[in-house]
């Protein structure tokens, strides 16, 4: 195993995600960071996040693909979608590997094409890993492009995928999901306004969201099961966490208990629970908490993440972890910000 330092750039460090990443990976024992950049560039990283001061400072270029490849080999893109496409393409032909933490690589292109944009590099599709590690461990050892699952997607499929098995055919999956306002980003919107969130809790796109979509396909890659997905995201007056409610229709008998425990026995970042879960016990960890209750043939599925970590840069970081030979859990966190 590798324990020598690896040289990695972060893309698109102004947001939140990137501020993650910056503070995963200053304290990482073997990656070191070497390249920082934004679309614009300029200043240092104290000055995108006063919280790095002292801590973290480092120079802001912009982004350059040729720069990249001359210093690091492996790149993260905290990038939007679209953009991230073009420089991932760019990477990849000069050898370096990436960990995109956008939409860009995550869907077959027609899925894609249906809820983005039209695609700029289809042909890098089929070579992209699908970063959730519990169920893409091995085909991420040997990735060199992964494509770093979304946030509502990563706490939706862990908590779903062990009990497709026992799903009724032909029924749907309701997903009630809950995020913490960091989850829409940094930019300004009337939705994410203080005076909108604030004592309040509302829905946005009901079974329009686009990652319906990304669930539905993974299960499919997954089980080779098609299920119909019903999704309705909401927001909460917090900064961040996230809880997704899967209800769904079973057939046969089973301990919805013991059905996590068997599917996660093994892995150091799901905690099954005996008793619904809550965010705040998962928020500025890696950990997804799981907790099943079956009534009758209606099974509720209750996942907890952290949106910024679990749901995108520590994941990002595990799957880096993976492709470079790393132990998986190296520089992930695993203390809560509790009380």
């Amino acid at each position: 195993m590798r324990n020598s330092a690896i040289p990695v750039a972060v893309i698109g460090a102004s947001g939140y995600t990137g501020l993650e990443l910056l503070k995963l990976l200053s304290a990482h024992p073997v990656f070191e960071i070497v390249y920082v950049a934004t679309s614009e560039g300029g200043g240092d990283t104290a000055a995108l996040h006063g919280a790095l001061e002292g801590v973290a400072v480092l120079p802001v270029e912009k982004a350059d693909a040729e720069a990249v490849a001359q210093k690091a080999e492996l790149a993260f893109l905290a990038l939007p979608h679209k953009t991230a496409m073009g420089f991932a393409g760019a990477l990849r032909e000069r050898g370096v590997k990436v960990v995109d933490l956008s939409a860009d690589y995550r869907l077959e292109r027609k899925t894609y094409e249906a809820h983005y944009c039209p695609h700029e590099d289809p042909g890098r599709l089929d070579e992209a890993v699908y970063g959730l590690p519990e169920f893409y461990r091995e085909a991420l050892k040997g990735a060199e492009l992964v494509a770093n699952p979304g946030c509502y997607p990563t706490a939706t499929l862990l908590g779903l995928l062990p009990f497709v098995p026992y799903l009724k055919a032909g029924a749907p999956v309701f997903v009630d999901a809950k995020s913490g306002v960091s989850g829409a980003g940094k930019k300004l919107s009337e939705t994410t306004h203080f005076v909108t969130i604030n004592e309040n809790h509302f829905a946005y796109n009901p079974f329009k969201h686009r990652h319906a979509p990304e669930i539905a396909e993974k299960v499919r890659h997954v089980t080779g099961r098609e299920v119909a997905v019903r999704f309705v995201p909401h927001l909460l007056p917090v900064t961040r966490g996230m809880l997704c409610d899967i209800y769904v229709q079973t057939e046969g008998d089973f301990d919805p208990l013991e059905v996590l425990r068997r599917r996660y026995e093994k892995e150091p970042f799901v905690r099954v629970r005996a008793r619904p879960v809550d965010i705040k016990s998962v928020s500025g960890t890696h950990f997804c908490d799981l907790f099943a209750l079956k009534e009758g043939d209606t099974l509720l599925i209750s996942s907890a993440i952290d949106n910024l970590l679990r749901g995108a840069s520590s994941q990002a970081v595990a799957n880096a972890n993976l492709l470079c030979g790393l132990d998986e859990r190296t520089g992930l966190p695993v203390l809560a910000y509790v009380p």
